[in-house]
């Protein structure tokens, strides 16, 4: 394997990694920022109204997108098993 290849295996993993936990992350802010506003304007500083929201708005879209997901991974990974050949060399 040369550092080429080396290095184009990587970018590609660090992308799908990127791909796959950016819809998670940016729920999770958002639901954060929108709860954050909700408590600065009604005082209210309770520290389980942060979790819960974002704990179900996480799962939530972790159901809808778990078949994108996972086809996602078996993408990768299938792509990452038919250049094993090439590694070797």
């Amino acid at each position: 394997m040369n550092s080429e290849f080396a290095a184009e295996l990587l970018k590609s993993l660090m992308f799908e990694a990127v791909t796959l936990a950016a819809p998670i992350l940016l729920t999770a802010l958002l639901i954060g920022l929108v709860i954050s506003i909700f408590q600065s304007v009604t005082s209210i500083q309770e520290s389980t109204l942060t979790f819960v929201p974002k704990a179900l708005g996480i799962v939530a879209l972790l159901v809808i997108l778990m078949p994108w997901m996972l086809r996602s991974v078996v993408e990768f990974a299938t792509a990452v098993i038919q250049k094993m050949p090439e590694m070797t060399q």
